[in-house]
């Protein structure tokens, strides 16, 4: 893997960043007084909700609620993870990212042939695409496309292309310069004979071009017109592609959806086509492998739900069992994995031409659950009829679940396997209700309402300002909520966070101080504060931030001659508390 991208530069990028001027380049943008407006890219709207606000660096869409910085609006926008974020808004700015040395001695990436490897990748597709419609021999790809149902509009969605059978179609149109020749060599693009005869890797086929998650072309799948052997052939590892990391059509089903609700894993690339043509936008095939952790991994971070669908036969059991255990390790509470396991001779291509989308729908809503497939499998290899197969039954299941992230989901599935070895299961039926009990007293104390002038407490308005003008803890150096520790007031810490984060970076601004606390528990809450418009006038601000420290100390001052008059009630006060008690009161 490669290294971390070190802070100080994400910091220093959305510092240089202007977010109108990289959102304005997806979105166009209107100005509108000291914000900038247009209809949100996140929902369908008629009358534009979403602001940009160059002061904070930060957006908001009244309508949906998306809010964020500029990075967030890349990861959302553009379907990206954190790390393609960050190098996206790098590449905006012709800034290389820079990688903290990892304990892996890994190569270092050079950008520019990486970029010279992007680009020829795609003029090779687009060749494939050119030649489905123009070579003279294409009308045989073209009926075969036709006869497995797919209609033209879905072939170029997925930009589906021929290559030619000329042994040497692509080394002639690219390879024009021993140093192309030799990138098509290592892109696999064409092959080498033991006498150093080359020629095209890919001849008279159908093919899949293969995207990465920021839909750069990184391979290919190639499949035969009629018999032949390989069936499929895919791109070998290149260094640009590794097929143990990607998955054909999740790309395409990223950009179909804002938000992946489920995710269905198919075995190839036909049937990706297939289902999309017929509206079931969201399944991907992995690349002639078994699925791996880390296309569970992968998948876990775009989806809560991922359905896998292999054949109901004995192979397709025995992979189902593969992707079970790679998942376990990555099911933490709030998400699942189902199985759908097709009848005999079936396949989601010829199957959803026969049911239709919603009676593939309709069979994914009744999908198998992981446990239940686990329980079924485990049943068939021990016998729970005598104390010895309860005690392997009960000795493999407990191992499996161990690997589980997810405690409620651990706690579940040991009580039924508990069930299932006729264990007492009131021990997990206590530890479930404590767990209820915590998750409603946690629910109870947070909310998620955006502030309003009448329900923002000083310590919430202390913060909105900090947020906005971080300048503020050095500039009013009496001010300094650490002296508040002893009060349980909500939100208290993470002021005192904020301050200290203000006072050693007083000059940045609301979109940086959000990036630095992106992975702060209450993120959710800084984010809904910064939405809230407070109307203080800039003159006002040191004012209005020392009055609300001062109701504070009010606050303080109460509390404790509360606290006092409590004590006295029960029974003496010290000659010391009956002092300070008579010097409060007088305040």
């Amino acid at each position: 893997m490669a290294g971390r991208i070190p802070k100080d530069f994400i910091d220093d990028l959305v510092a240089r960043a202007d977010i109108v001027e990289v959102i304005d380049s997806r979105v166009r943008l209107k100005k509108a007084g000291r914000n900038h407006q247009a209809c949100c890219p996140f929902h369908n709207e008629k009358t534009p909700s979403f602001t940009v606000s160059q002061d904070k660096q930060f957006y908001h869409c009244f309508g949906c609620g998306a809010h964020g910085n500029v990075i967030s609006f890349l990861i959302e926008h553009d379907r990206l993870e954190f790390p393609e974020a960050v190098e996206e808004l790098a590449s905006f700015y012709s800034l290389e990212v820079p990688r903290e040395k990892s304990s892996f001695n890994r190569p270092k990436v050079d950008k520019q042939q990486q970029q010279d490897d992007y680009q020829l990748m795609e003029q090779v597709a687009r060749f494939f695409e050119h030649q489905l419609k123009s070579h003279e021999k294409s009308e045989a790809a073209i009926n075969y496309l036709k006869k497995r149902g797919l209609s033209g509009e879905i072939v170029k969605h997925f930009g589906i292309g021929y290559a030619p059978p000329e042994w040497d179609s692509v080394l002639k149109k690219f390879g024009t310069s021993p140093a192309t020749q030799q990138q098509l060599l290592d892109l696999k693009l064409i092959t080498q004979s033991e006498k150093g005869k080359r020629f095209d890797f890919f001849r008279d086929r159908i093919m899949f071009p293969i995207r990465d998650k920021r839909g750069r072309i990184i391979g290919f799948g190639g499949r035969v017109l009629e018999q032949g052997e390989p069936k499929y052939l895919n791109s070998p590892e290149t260094r640009i592609f590794h097929k143990g990391y990607e998955l054909y059509g999740l790309y395409q089903a990223k950009q179909a959806h804002r938000t992946l609700d489920q995710v269905l894993i198919v075995e190839g690339y036909m049937d990706v086509v297939a289902l999309g043509q017929f509206g079931i936008d969201f399944a991907v095939a992995s690349l002639g492998t078994a699925t791996t952790p880390d296309h569970i991994q992968l998948l876990f971070r775009s989806t809560k739900t991922i359905i896998c669908c292999y054949d109901g036969d004995r192979a397709g059991k025995e992979a189902a069992w593969r992707a079970l255990e790679n998942a376990l390790p990555y099911l933490k509470d709030g998400v699942e994995m189902k199985f759908l396991f097709l009848p005999d001779g079936e396949d989601p291509d010829t199957l959803v031409r026969q049911i239709g989308e919603q009676g593939f729908k309709d069979k994914l809503t009744d999908a198998m659950s992981l446990s239940k497939f686990m329980f079924q499998n485990l049943l068939k290899r021990h016998h729970v009829s005598s104390e010895e197969g309860k005690a392997a039954f009960g000795a493999e299941g407990q191992a499996l679940i161990d690997k589980i992230q997810g405690e409620q989901q651990k706690l579940l599935l040991s009580e039924e396997l508990d069930r299932f070895t006729g264990k007492d299961v009131y021990s997990n039926d206590l530890k479930r209700d404590v767990q209820k009990a915590n998750q409603r007293s946690y629910a109870a104390t947070s909310t998620n309402e955006a502030p309003t002038p009448a329900n923002v407490s000083p310590v919430r308005l202390l913060i909105r300002l900090l947020l906005e003008f971080p300048k503020l803890a050095s500039d009013c150096p009496e001010v300094n909520p650490v002296n508040f520790r002893t009060l349980q007031l909500p939100g208290l810490d993470l002021l005192i966070e904020l301050h200290h984060y203000g006072l050693n970076n007083p000059n940045q601004n609301t979109g940086q101080i959000l990036e630095n606390f992106r992975a702060h528990p209450q993120i959710a809450q800084l984010s809904k504060l910064v939405m809230w418009e407070h109307h203080i006038e800039e003159q006002n601000l040191t004012s209005v931030y020392r009055d609300c420290f001062a109701k504070l100390i009010d606050k303080q001052l109460k509390g404790r001659i509360d606290e006092l008059l409590a004590k006295s009630r029960i029974q003496k006060l010290s000659a010391g508390e009956k002092q300070e008690l008579k010097l409060l009161m007088e305040q």
